[in-house]
């Protein structure tokens, strides 16, 4: 089965229907560096059905470049991700480009959601215009023009739940009625990702839709929640402990059973990815304030509640909750969010011997990514790309259903 990847990230929503046996028609994505983590991502797929595996490991450890990982795969693969803008002034250009790497095919599904910092409350919150002027509120016009260009039986949209309440629930009524004008009937769902496996509240607006002539037969399909006893901290502890600034090369010991259970590590596995940010004094300090507090009856210490030495702001009226630790002891923690590119204050890791934020392995852990996905780029373009990535063991969920009902037309 065929598929095109709009809007597509750094590939977590492909990477579930890709471990679904679907075949990928076409990434579009606007980000550089993010096409690089797709090329990568495809180089490792290819590589691991050849049983070539090694080479892609040899990639991970430096032993070769990255241009001589990609000459060991078929040029049409790293085609198949094209580097582009979604507009009216580039569609067209895009649609050629997918046009040349379609031929003959048919596409069976189209995945994928619009950046959603438009849609987002946070992001609303801090625009004076309430971001009604942002282009990005309009991009599933362009979605839905490749719906109508391409006529997959089915597509997944993925955004958040603000996507509902834009702009009053304007931007949600143009989009049904231009997904209807197109040809689509749809359903939708707020699912949160800690309900399949993955280790994360985190909350997502998830449309399904089929063509209107299947209407009847295809449908929004029910999902079971996954249950397990496992907390973060399954996550964390066979990674080595390593200080601000510091580096982390080999495992510090075999993996959770949460690890394997769900496939994020595997024995072949090469860390990567596991260095830890430069800090000053004064957020160390607050770091184990923060964890104290958390550690004392899981109190959650406000921004307000700080010594004044320690404080920089002087707003102290809102985001009072801008230091935050990963909750080790519990099933979930809070939502991954693109803003830790810009710093780690919310995602404090738990252990105050360590007195740091988070690595870019440890976030893509809490994202459901293997560790085997590399992200290409600066350690500011991996954060962003996992926070705004849909988590794999998601995807991977969905995109079974979505195989059963075609399979089963």
């Amino acid at each position: 089965m065929n598929y095109i990847d709009l809007f597509a990230g750094a590939g977590g929503l492909s990477e579930g229907f890709l471990q679904n046996g679907f075949s990928p028609l076409a990434h579009v994505e606007m980000n550089e560096d993010a096409c690089f983590t797709l090329k990568t991502r495809l180089c490792y797929h290819y590589l691991k059905d050849n049983n070539k595996l090694r080479y892609y490991n040899k990639y991970l450890q430096g032993k070769i470049t990255r241009e001589e990982l990609y000459s060991l795969v078929p040029q049409e693969l790293l085609e198949s991700v094209i580097n582009e803008k979604m507009s009216d002034e580039t569609i067209r250009k895009v649609f050629e480009k997918v046009d040349n790497l379609i031929g003959e095919k048919s596409v069976d599904v189209i995945i994928g959601g619009p950046p959603c910092q438009a849609y987002s409350l946070v992001g609303r919150a801090v625009k004076e215009d309430n971001m009604d002027g942002d282009e990005r509120n309009y991009l599933y016009k362009q979605y839905c023009k490749f719906l109508k260009r391409y006529q997959p039986k089915m597509f997944v949209f993925e955004n958040v739940p603000g996507l509902l309440t834009a702009k009053n629930g304007k931007h949600f009524a143009n989009l049904k009625k231009y997904l209807a004008h197109v040809g689509y009937k749809l359903d939708y769902r707020e699912l949160n990702a800690k309900n399949f496996g993955v280790l994360q509240n985190r909350r997502r607006i998830i449309i399904i839709g089929w063509k209107a002539e299947y209407d009847g037969e295809y449908f929004y399909p029910q999902f079971e929640d996954v249950p397990h006893n496992f907390i973060v901290n399954d996550l964390l502890k066979d990674l080595p402990s390593i200080q601000a600034g510091e580096e982390g090369k080999e495992y510090a010991a075999k993996p959770s059973r949460y690890l394997t259970e769900f496939g994020i590590r595997s024995k072949s596995d090469i860390l990567t990815y596991h260095i830890a940010r430069p800090h000053i004094t004064r957020d160390k300090e607050i770091y184990n304030k923060v964890i104290d507090a958390w550690n004392d009856g899981h109190k959650r210490l406000k921004y307000v509640d700080l010594p004044n030495e320690l404080k920089t702001h002087k707003n102290v009226t809102s985001f009072l909750d801008r230091f935050k630790i990963v909750e080790w002891d519990m099933p979930a923690c809070h939502t991954m969010m693109a803003h830790i590119s810009k710093d780690g204050h919310y995602f404090i890791h738990p252990d105050k011997n360590q007195n740091r934020s988070i690595t870019v392995r440890e976030a893509a852990r809490i994202q459901s990514f293997p560790d085997n996905y590399y992200f290409e780029g600066s350690r500011t373009a991996a954060f962003t790309q996992i926070g705004n990535a849909v988590p794999p063991l998601m995807a991977k969920a969905i995109a079974e259903k979505i195989r059963e009902q075609i399979e089963n037309q």
